[in-house]
């Protein structure tokens, strides 16, 4: 597998020959996650699904930043402690992401509960001479790590005040960042240079490289964390190891709205909540791997009502597989063996899941043709299934489960349907056509036969 590493700006083979570790920047704590956060979360969960798939052993860690301004603001606004706001969100966190099919990291390590092992770190820093304390905190001199800018292609000489960076008279330089801010302000922790809190830069240094140790394969986020995020997390961590920090650096692609960046001030964000109760899990996911993972793509409704028409297709496709019961055809499942290599080829290139999705539908598209000609044969069918479940777990999509009295229960209504027909009781037949659509079963008339499937109920669906 190869994959486009920001550092080099070159693509880089991904050895799977061993256990693949992966860190990915998590949420910080102070309110609901939104689809932004959902795109980046679901692009490294089909990834680590698709190694997984492969029996690659992936280790991955996903942090919470969960000291934060932002936290501490939001519960003084609240009157509760900050504690209490982000085991809130954290909580509203694991709702959102177990109903989107995101399977959970190996750890969720928070900054909180890593205070010595950043106090440590620090002090590392200030005994190597590019760490020193000011009044207001202990400050990272960006002019002691010669390479700083090497992942934002930025000089620091062209760096200037003002944008993402904190304007502190205390600072040496406009560009140095905090490790450790000095606060009076709850929550703080004793250090050796006072009382405070980390800064946010150091919180993933420090637990990246314990749970993971040095260089590791895969250190992930959104674009919007290049610059100063991930840039400040490598000037730390390769002055404190001399070592390089991550071997793949893999950025994901902003969600915008009407091209605007979504972002709480301008009051145009869409929570996952919020998107999931009108959408569904398997639309956004749908959404969110559309395009090629590093670009930005735009919300708008139309691209999910674009999704829903596709998924659509894919439930038709799941149930004529699991009704097929003809045994004339013979086994016709060349295209099908094409499409899995080309599925995998997608996404072992860059991890195109753009591409990988056009396999997919192209397998969806071959069953539902097959199936229509009425050329689907049982055989067929059972293999076609295998390679569809493969894909859907891979990409993290699910037909929902339906139980086997509720099975039982449209088995017996579309029975009574087709004896009425027979009997030329076309008024009561379609009455119970009327009961099955809105049971969500909607019936496909073959030559021979009716089959059934199960829609999935969308919100938003008009």
């Amino acid at each position: 597998m190869n994959l486009q590493d920001t550092l080099t700006t070159v693509e880089q083979k991904l050895d799977i020959s061993k256990k693949i570790k992966i860190y990915l920047c998590g949420v910080t704590v102070y309110d609901e996650s939104h689809i932004g956060h959902a795109r980046t979360i679901i692009v490294f969960d089909v990834l680590r699904k698709y190694l997984e798939s492969k029996e690659v052993e992936v280790e991955f860690i996903q942090n919470f930043t969960d000291v934060d301004d932002k936290i501490i603001n939001r519960a003084t606004k609240e009157n509760v402690t900050a504690k209490e706001i982000s085991s809130k969100y954290i909580e509203n966190y694991f709702r959102d992401f177990e109903e989107l099919n995101v399977k959970r990291a190996t750890n969720y390590p928070k900054a909180t509960e890593h205070i010595e092992d950043i106090i440590e770190f620090i002090k590392k820093l200030i005994d190597k001479e590019v760490a020193y304390i000011s009044n207001n905190g202990v400050y990272f001199a960006v002019s002691k790590f010669s390479e700083y800018g090497k992942l934002s292609k930025k000089k620091i000489d062209e760096l200037q005040s003002g944008s993402r960076i904190q304007i502190d008279e205390t600072k040496k330089d406009p560009a140095d960042f905090a490790v450790w801010k000095f606060s009076d302000i709850n929550p703080v922790w004793d250090s050796p240079w006072g009382k405070g809190r980390p800064g946010w830069h150091i919180e993933c240094s420090v637990m990246s490289l314990k749970y993971l140790g040095e260089n590791f394969d895969i250190h992930g986020g959104g674009r919007d964390l290049i610059f100063p995020h991930h840039e400040n997390e490598i000037a730390q961590s390769e002055a404190c190891t001399n070592l390089p920090f991550a071997k793949i650096w893999m950025h994901v692609g902003m969600v915008t709205i009407s091209g605007e960046k979504m972002s709480k001030s301008l009051g145009n964000t869409k929570s996952i909540k919020h998107v999931l109760e009108n959408w569904g899990a398997n639309i956004i996911r749908l959404f969110c791997l559309s395009g090629h993972y590093s670009k930005v793509i735009d919300y708008s409704e139309e691209m999910l009502k674009e999704n829903l028409i596709k998924w659509r297709q894919v439930e038709t496709c799941y149930y004529e597989l699991i009704h097929a019961e003809s045994e004339k055809h013979e086994k016709n499942t060349q295209n099908i063996e094409k499409i899995g290599i080309e599925f995998d080829e997608a996404l072992e290139s860059d991890f195109n899941t753009h591409l990988g999705l056009s396999a997919f539908f192209q397998l969806v598209k071959e069953t539902n043709r097959l199936a229509a000609e009425e050329k689907l044969s049982k055989e067929s069918a059972q293999i076609i299934k295998k390679e569809f479940e493969r894909m859907t777990n891979i990409l993290g999509l699910a037909i929902p489960e339906m139980t086997q009295d509720e099975k039982q229960a449209i088995d017996d209504l579309i029975q009574n349907r087709e004896k009425l027909r027979k009997e030329k009781q076309f008024e009561e037949a379609d009455k119970i056509r009327g009961q099955l659509n809105e049971m969500n079963v909607e019936l496909i008339d073959h030559k021979e036969r009716t089959i059934w499937m199960k829609k999935e109920k969308i919100q938003s669906e008009k």
